[in-house]
């Protein structure tokens, strides 16, 4: 991860194929395009690649999430208990659907802790969505049987940790349905896109027009076509849809390289006194697009982390005090600060959120450095990178 790094003449194929006949929208213009449909055929690849009947390919990863959602019935008064540990898009697509996110603590998987999901649970909780942050899963089976008892909605967020499996099944298809991204600086990428995937035939209908303004998508000629459904704009363009089209060929590549670096990294950090790697549940297997550790506190942390900016080791992060990805930097959520008007639940919602204590999530976040796995490295570079930074958290530790 990221895609990007690798681009190449597959890439840059599938888009001259699409300039060439010059349709950049997935739908109609049927006679023009020639039978070449680019998103058809990335939705295609990824059911192949990931095990799952149906994908819907959208416009990003906050499309997919908001159109699983949307499609699963949530809306005003539902809530949906995510982690506080992610990207800020898990509370936006909740928002935006008029339902309520309530945010739980993590634990050392740095994904939710399935104990405070329990203790989160009301009669308004509709769904449970895990977010495989950062390459490596929740506790599934765990979160699987709460749905099961309690009649939820498994809906994964799997958008940065695409590849990863658990138990031998690829992340995002364990749920009702999964969700990914492929924005500029994931392993697969479209520059911006996204998809939703489910073996729910009924989920998949409603996808496929919920991201077309309704359109059912049964007759050859868009302005006939009828609309069940109210339906939104999150379609992907055939541009972007090309790119990720090579880009998911090309996954089993990414995944081996990632795999290599993430163990050339771990094997120097191994062994280290005070060093620990976050734990990946029982029949887990990781993606490797990021490696995460704990150092014993949270100085030792923000000290790794800058001796490592000093020595030019980029990519690595230290998320307690990210504006982007964990709740301490969540004001605006907290306080509700939107463009558009919060419904009476919402506003309610976040007031309980302002005073809840995270401190649990603090410890974890706290102690923890994640580091990003490029695809783009050379075997010199990746090892060179692992003895400084070896070197520097010895030093420290």
């Amino acid at each position: 991860m990221p895609g990007f790094e690798l681009f190449g003449e597959a890439e840059r194929l599938e888009v001259n194929d699409v300039l060439n006949n010059g349709v950049l929208m997935r739908y109609g213009f049927e006679s023009q395009r020639q039978g070449h449909w680019k998103a058809k055929a990335m939705e295609s690849e990824l059911c192949q690649q990931l095990g799952v009947d149906h994908a819907q390919l959208l416009s990003s990863g906050t499309a997919a999430v908001t159109s699983a959602l949307a499609v699963a019935g949530i809306g005003v008064g539902d809530e949906v208990i995510i982690p506080a540990f992610t990207f800020v898009a898990s509370f936006e697509a909740v928002l935006m659907t008029g339902a309520t996110p309530v945010l739980v603590d993590v634990d050392d998987t740095l994904t939710m802790s399935p104990r405070a999901v329990e203790l989160a649970i009301t009669s308004n909780t509709k769904a449970i969505m895990p977010v495989h942050m950062c390459g490596s899963m929740a506790d599934l089976d765990a979160l699987k049987s709460i749905c099961r008892s309690r009649s939820l909605l498994l809906i994964e967020d799997a958008c940065q940790a695409i590849g990863g499996l658990y138990k031998g099944q690829s992340l995002g298809t364990l749920g009702d349905m999964g969700c990914f991204s492929f924005d500029a600086v994931k392993t697969v990428t479209c520059g911006e896109g996204g998809a939703v995937v489910t073996n729910n035939l009924r989920f998949a209908e409603l996808l496929d027009q919920y991201s077309d303004h309704g359109h059912d998508h049964l007759g050859s000629n868009r302005g006939t076509d009828e609309h069940p459904i109210i339906g939104y704009n999150f379609r992907i363009s055939e541009l972007n849809a090309a790119v990720g089209l090579a880009q998911a060929r090309r996954l089993p590549e990414f995944l081996k390289l990632q795999k290599e670096h993430y163990a050339t990294l771990r094997s120097a950090l191994t062994g280290i006194p005070g060093l620990t790697f976050r734990r990946v549940p029982e029949g887990g297997v990781e993606s490797c697009a990021f490696l995460n550790f704990f150092l014993p506190s949270v100085e030792a942390a923000r000290l790794v982390i800058h001796l490592f900016s000093e020595q030019s080791i980029d990519d690595c992060f230290h998320y307690l005090d990210n504006n982007w990805h964990f709740i301490n930097k969540w004001d605006h959520l907290k306080n509700g600060h939107s463009a558009v008007g919060l419904n009476e639940f919402q506003i309610k919602g976040l007031a309980e959120l302002k005073a809840q204590n995270f401190s649990r999530s603090n410890q974890w976040i706290g102690r923890n450095i994640s580091c990003l796995i490029r695809i783009g490295w050379t075997k010199s570079e990746v090892e060179q990178r692992a003895a400084t930074m070896a070197s520097i958290i010895r030093k420290v530790l």
